[in-house]
C-alpha cells in the first residue's frame, strides 16, 4: 500500500502525472520556481526518492534522467481510499459516512464507475441523481447503525 506522498512529492508527481511524458529533473524545477523558490538538487533529491519507492522509473537521457510515472493519479487516489477503508474497524459504516460526505457531482461519478465496474446493474438499483444520498442526515446515521450492529455479529 502506498504511503501518502508529501507535499513536495506530489507537487513533482503532480506535474509528472500532468504531462503523461518523460520528464528531467530541470523541466520539473523550472515548472516549480514558478510558484516556489527551490533548488535545483532538492528537486532532484525528491525525484530519487520517488524512484526509489517506486512511483517514478528513469531512463539515463545523455548525462541526466527522464522519469516517468508507473502508475496514474487515479491509481493513487483509489489505493489511498482502499487503505482508509480497509483499516477501519467497520467498513461499512466508514463507507456510509464517506458516501454522506459527496456531493451531487460525485455521487455522479460515484453511479457512472458502477455502471462501468457491475454493467449488468439494474437503473433502478442506483437511485437517480443522488435521491438517497440527499434524503438526510438520519437515514446515512441509521444505515451507519444498522452496519455497526451487522458487524457486530
Amino acid at each position: 500500500m502506498p504511503r501518502q506522498l508529501g507535499e513536495l512529492e506530489d507537487a513533482v508527481m503532480t506535474r509528472v502525472w500532468q504531462w503523461n511524458r518523460p520528464v528531467t529533473v530541470r523541466e520539473v524545477l523550472e515548472d516549480l520556481q514558478q510558484e516556489r523558490s527551490i533548488a535545483y538538487t532538492t528537486v532532484m533529491t525528491v525525484m530519487d526518492n520517488l524512484h526509489q519507492k517506486g512511483w517514478v522509473r528513469r531512463e539515463v537521457d545523455g548525462r541526466a534522467y527522464r522519469y516517468t510515472a508507473v502508475s496514474t493519479r487515479a491509481a493513487y487516489a483509489a489505493a489511498l481510499m482502499n487503505e482508509a477503508w480497509s483499516r477501519s474497524d467497520n467498513p461499512a459504516a466508514a463507507l456510509v459516512a464517506f458516501f454522506g460526505m459527496m456531493s451531487a457531482e460525485q455521487r455522479d461519478a460515484l453511479r457512472d464507475a458502477m455502471r462501468i465496474v457491475v454493467p449488468t446493474l439494474p437503473e433502478d438499483e442506483v437511485p437517480p441523481g443522488g435521491e438517497a444520498a440527499d434524503e438526510g442526515a438520519d437515514e446515512g446515521t441509521e444505515a451507519a447503525d444498522g452496519a455497526e450492529s451487522e458487524a457486530g455479529r
